[in-house]
């Protein structure tokens, strides 16, 4: 008999045939539309979603679903995932920890080249017939920044270190004094002594805004912010205006609060790059949060203990949280 899994991401298209060969049958709604209709369509029989942390899995279609016993995260976030709503039902949820770490990490240096040179714009001059240059500070010996020194973060403050010979500072929840890396005790202090801050915290209710109007501020008219965590870990208004009046000189987002409209404001400034969430899509990387996702679900269904669980309590303050597809927000 197959297992009714409800996929809800697109970037596992490529991989649906595999997940049948698995002996799931494959309910594919990567699509705000698709997604409602599915849950309509197959309420009573679908026993695992997979979603990503963006995306979520929310109560309303928890409850929708009485047969669900497994929610998978392909990467390593779940902020979306109502952990409370999963847990009242005896829902398993998994997440990806470090299945994409390095993909990420490769982008976050390629969106803060591509900020403090100006890359896209160079392309964009020579593309429209011009041939004369364009500057940007150089990224060897500056001060690297790190906001969330967890498995991304260090392999960005490996990048930094041992490729560029930049200085590495960092905030996290608690010290690592084993990482041989400046600790400072806030987001601001960070800030201050960063020419490149990026951001890879986890989202959620408890990271929401930590860069806001005073850390741009303390970032300085010198600084570029580098965003391949979460959208909403950053002020966005904020960072508009930091970045229009000059108050920070450039920034590389793959994230951006209310994905994938992004605010228009944002679009016109030409001191930013932005990619479409991208930074842990390599093949390399897809592959191995699938084969962890496989390898999570093949234990659930044989009644063994899944690889990468997450508890209930791992996301405090998120529980109920509202769904934005049924406020009509994205």
């Amino acid at each position: 008999m197959t297992i009714p899994l409800l996929i809800l991401i697109e970037s596992v298209q490529d991989y649906l045939p595999a997940f049948e060969s698995r002996g799931f049958r494959v309910i594919y709604a990567p699509t705000a539309e698709a997604r409602a209709q599915a849950i309509r369509d197959h309420a009573a029989e679908i026993r695992i979603v997979l979603t990503r942390g963006a995306t979520g899995c929310y109560a309303d279609e928890i409850a929708a679903l009485p047969a669900l016993e497994m929610i998978c995260s392909l990467g390593v976030g779940y902020e979306n995932i109502d952990l409370a709503a999963a847990a009242a039902r005896g829902i398993v949820v998994t997440n990806g920890p470090g299945a994409n770490a390095v993909a990420v990490a490769d982008h976050a240096m390629a969106l803060l080249l591509g900020a403090a040179r100006r890359l896209p714009q160079a392309d964009a001059w020579v593309r429209q017939g011009h041939w004369s240059g364009f500057m940007g500070p150089q990224i060897t010996g500056k001060r690297l920044g790190i906001l969330g020194l967890g498995t991304i973060g260090l392999e960005i403050a490996r990048r930094g270190a041992n490729g560029f010979g930049m200085q590495v500072g960092y905030y996290n929840r608690r010290a690592r004094p084993d990482c041989g890396h400046t600790y400072f005790d806030s987001p601001r202090a960070l800030a201050a002594a960063s020419d490149f801050l990026v951001v890879a915290t986890p989202g959620g209710a408890g990271t929401r805004h930590l860069v806001d109007a005073e850390v741009l501020e303390a970032l300085g008219p010198g600084g570029y912010l580098i965003n391949i965590a979460r959208g909403s870990v950053v002020d966005t208004q904020a960072l508009i205006a930091a970045l229009a009046a000059g108050r920070i000189a450039g920034a590389g987002l793959d994230v951006v609060d209310g994905e994938p409209v992004i605010p228009e404001a944002l679009k016109r400034l030409d001191n930013v790059v932005l990619t479409p969430h991208s930074a842990g899509r390599s093949p390399e990387a897809v592959d191995a949060t699938v084969a962890l996702f496989l390898e999570n679900a093949g234990a659930h269904f044989a009644g063994r203990p899944v690889l990468t669980p997450v508890a209930a309590s791992a996301a405090p303050g998120v529980a109920g949280q509202e769904n934005p597809q049924a406020s009509g927000r994205t």
